[in-house]
């Protein structure tokens, strides 16, 4: 089985040049990364975070962190 992570919930950030991804792995393991993206670079998100390999096991608190450790995330949330 290949080691593809699946994406439950992904947050971009006002100008939707920033996004945070929760994520499931293979092993139900659920984690979180920060991305971002420039607009005239077409080759899309690039991961800026280093949260990937942090672990959790609901997505409930991957978010948590995530709202903890990335600023603009808690402005995201607060505005959907």
């Amino acid at each position: 089985m290949a080691h593809v992570n699946r994406v439950l919930r992904s947050i971009n950030d006002e100008g939707a040049s920033r996004c945070i991804d929760i994520f499931v792995r293979p092993d139900r393991t659920v984690g979180f990364e920060e991305y971002r993206r420039d607009v005239e670079d077409g080759r899309g998100w690039f991961p800026v975070g280093g949260h990937s390999s942090r672990v959790f096991h609901e997505e409930s608190a991957a978010l948590a962190a995530a709202m903890a450790d990335v600023p603009w995330l808690r402005r995201a949330v607060g505005s959907q």
